[in-house]
């Protein structure tokens, strides 16, 4: 299962928030959402989100058996 816990502590330790991510950035709230619930998203998504915050993969999400 891939979880998203990372991203919300990345996400916490940026200048950055879910405001700035839909209003500036113009990431979806849907995809803020599909974050909250670890529901899929593509890897355009991931490669945005690592831009927008200048971190790498495994700050956004994680994998758990």
């Amino acid at each position: 299962m891939i979880s998203y816990e990372p991203f919300w502590n990345t996400l916490k330790a940026s200048e950055e928030s879910t405001y700035t991510l839909i209003n500036k950035y113009n990431i979806s709230s849907s995809t803020i959402d599909r974050l909250r619930k670890n529901k899929g998203l593509s890897t355009q998504t991931i490669d945005d989100l690592c831009r927008i915050l200048h971190c790498r993969v495994e700050d956004i999400m994680r994998y758990h058996d």
